[in-house]
């Protein structure tokens, strides 16, 4: 959530190539509208947001009880502002000028942190997948996925043993402009088998979804 629309291309943008689906909201009250419809892990958060100020957006998800992490990305970065913006119930706080490889660990460990997060190393089926060191395993061979491959097989095991559907996928894997009636899903999970190898790992039930078997 950034008025700076060039800057928060500039982020989004940047975590799309860490593997992460990013939706944008250029003031509060889109921001608000959008924080009711979906369901975050991680919210960045600019303070000085135009319609409805980043603190009250703050305030409005810090009282839910399923809510996402909350990064403050500011330029108010004194002592004050920090301690101040923790108060409202945001997680972490990070001061403009930042250095983007640090926003993106951030994010990465306050995804972690929520209460329902799953363990770091994520296994099923001969596969390990570490979404922090971005690197994915089947049965001791190193498979070169490329970020969405790696996000979808991230999604696919943390929802193992249940299925996700298409629409699931490109909710979680790529954001809110995506095209629902596009085989991008489809493609890229054939991309994913042909990496896999033998024998075959991942499930598919037409009208249901995909699964890890």
């Amino acid at each position: 959530m950034e008025d700076a629309r060039a800057l928060a291309d500039v982020v989004a943008e940047g975590l799309r190539d860490n593997g992460m689906a990013v939706d944008l909201a250029f003031d509060g009250l889109t921001a608000a509208e959008k924080l009711g419809h979906t369901a975050y892990d991680v919210l960045v958060l600019d303070r000085d947001l135009p319609g409805l100020h980043g603190d009250a957006v703050c305030r409005l998800v810090a009282d839910r009880e399923d809510r996402p992490m909350i990064l403050m990305l500011t330029a108010a970065g004194g002592p004050d502002d920090r301690v101040g913006g923790l108060s409202l119930g945001a997680d972490d706080y990070l001061a403009k000028p930042f250095h983007f490889p640090e926003l993106v660990l951030r994010v990465q460990a306050l995804a972690r942190r929520r209460p329902d997060a799953r363990p770091r190393t994520l296994r099923a089926a001969g596969i390990e997948l570490d979404p922090v060191r971005r690197t994915a395993v089947r049965d001791g061979r190193v498979l070169p996925l490329s970020v969405k491959e790696f996000a979808v097989l991230e999604a696919l095991l943390r929802a193992h043993p249940g299925f996700l559907s298409a629409e699931r996928l490109l909710e979680q894997v790529w954001d809110e402009h995506a095209d629902p009636f596009t085989n991008t899903v489809a493609v890229t999970v054939g991309r994913l088998r042909r990496k896999l190898g033998g024998p075959p790992v991942i499930a598919t039930t037409p009208g249901v979804g995909y699964r890890l078997g």
